[in-house]
């Protein structure tokens, strides 16, 4: 196996968008060198197999869009968690490809135990990142609060990037501020 880590994050991006356009059917290495503008066996000779590609390509996604704390200016808390919804909803419409080889992912998962197994860890880690997050930045709201803001977003983000037809009259940027609003406790 070769190691170039810089090689291997191309091709698993490579793959990434090999998957939101074709479909996790479409994923082969032959696909991915092709979209990498690599030469012909490269893939093959960074992947085991495809299955360890679909594996890389489930952990990576989340990191091209991850908000870091850092990119918070608001002052007043609450602000500052919509600030982050914000950031979050455009960071990831901005990656679309990212988002659709999620889905993918999540389909394909349902018939490949390992590859459930790689992608229940992704999502769960990355739940668990943001409720710590919420606790370790002071945010208001509780743990419950941060689970319902995941899944109202996560619910949100896939209508807009799979149908956005439907949200054509939705300005979306005061629909997440009324997600964070009405998910605070007392409000």
């Amino acid at each position: 196996m070769v190691t170039n880590p810089q090689r291997r994050t191309t091709l698993v991006d490579a793959a990434i968008d090999v998957l939101a356009r074709d479909g996790a059917r479409g994923l082969t290495f032959r696909a991915v060198d092709a979209e990498a503008g690599v030469p012909k066996g490269t893939a093959s000779n960074y992947f085991a197999n495809r299955d360890d590609l679909l594996n890389q390509a489930a952990a990576r996604i989340h990191l091209r869009v991850a908000v870091d704390p850092a990119e918070g200016t608001e002052r007043d808390p609450a602000a500052l968690l919509t600030q982050f919804m914000h950031l979050l909803l455009h960071r990831i419409s901005d990656d679309r490809a990212g988002w659709l080889a999620l889905l993918e992912l999540r389909l394909e998962a349902t018939r490949r135990p390992e590859l459930r197994d790689t992608l229940t860890k992704t999502l769960r880690d990355n739940l668990n990142a943001n409720v710590e997050g919420r606790r370790a930045g002071n945010l208001p709201g509780d743990d419950l609060t941060t689970v319902l803001l995941y899944y109202a977003m996560t619910g949100l983000i896939l209508e807009h990037l799979t149908l956005p037809g439907v949200l054509d009259d939705v300005d979306l940027d005061a629909l997440v501020a009324d997600f964070v609003r009405r998910s605070l406790p007392g409000s």
